[in-house]
């Protein structure tokens, strides 16, 4: 078995070119993301999301799992470089690198791609900002067995690494779509999914509400909520009652209080 060809300049092209997908211009020139981290690494490989290059740096592992996911990349064939720890501390973009670093395809779904059951459950996200809160969405919508995730209008690349991070690798366990508000809405339409929107001007609380049927929780920017033709738009408008002295919630949080009453309801027999 071949060696990994070992970096340790930091000027290698290749290292430049790694650090250069942390650009949003540079990932979509390319068609590339990055995934770094063992856990978001075998979540990719678990669905298929197999990567084009590996770079290791053995000191930087935190167990013993890794050669097993390395053999597994070098067999999805995977291009692999060993790096001193110089080098992979340059292409890493965490505080705590776990010496594992891959370059991997874009994640790419359409509206048309997307094969859904009866009554699916559905996350849109309006223009979200943040990649922190988009990766949350993820693991949410994930663990709550959504059947895919749209993007609208996005602010966030999803292939960011920090939503890769974020997501806890769940970016690759879920269809994530990304597509106009205007298409979102007419395909929406199209397969009879109804519109759930949270707004605090309502009478309506959450769990008062049919979420048995398909639908689409609708979730808008940090700072502004839902634009008017998403409220418009929207069959079902709903509460979660604030308490305290806040007047909102988190939009990831919000997404996920939401998301288990559909749960819950899709559970009563």
């Amino acid at each position: 078995m071949l060696k990994p060809l070992l970096i340790t300049s930091l000027q290698n092209p290749r290292v430049k070119a790694v650090v250069g997908l942390r650009q949003r211009s540079d990932r979509d020139e390319h068609g590339e993301m990055i995934i770094e981290g063992y856990r978001e690494l075998k979540r990719a490989l678990d669905n298929k999301h197999l990567p084009k290059a590996l770079f290791i740096c053995p000191d930087f592992f935190m167990g013993t799992n890794e050669p097993a996911l390395i053999e597994q990349c070098r067999q999805a064939g995977a291009e692999l470089f060993e790096c001193t720890m110089p080098v992979f501390e340059k292409i890493s973009y965490r505080d705590r690198p776990e010496g594992l670093l891959a370059i991997a395809p874009q994640v790419r779904w359409s509206l048309s791609d997307l094969v859904l059951p009866a009554n699916p459950l559905l996350v849109v996200a309006e223009a979200i900002e943040k990649p922190g809160n988009l990766g949350t969405i993820l693991r949410s919508a994930d663990a709550a067995g959504v059947h895919a995730v749209i993007i609208c209008d996005r602010c966030t690349d999803i292939n960011n690494p920090n939503v890769v991070r974020a997501s806890t690798g769940t970016l690759f366990a879920i269809p994530v779509v990304e597509a106009t508000s205007d298409e979102v809405l007419a395909w929406l339409h199209k397969n009879n999914i109804q519109i759930l929107a949270a707004t605090p001007h309502t009478e309506f609380e959450y769990y008062a509400v049919d979420l048995k049927k398909g639908t689409a929780l609708v979730v808008g920017t940090e700072q502004y909520g839902l634009t008017d033709k998403w409220m418009n738009a929207a069959d079902l408008k709903v509460r979660i009652p604030m308490l305290g002295q806040a007047d909102s919630l988190n939009v990831a949080a919000a997404t996920t209080i939401l998301l288990y009453e559909a749960v819950r309801q899709r559970r009563v027999q």
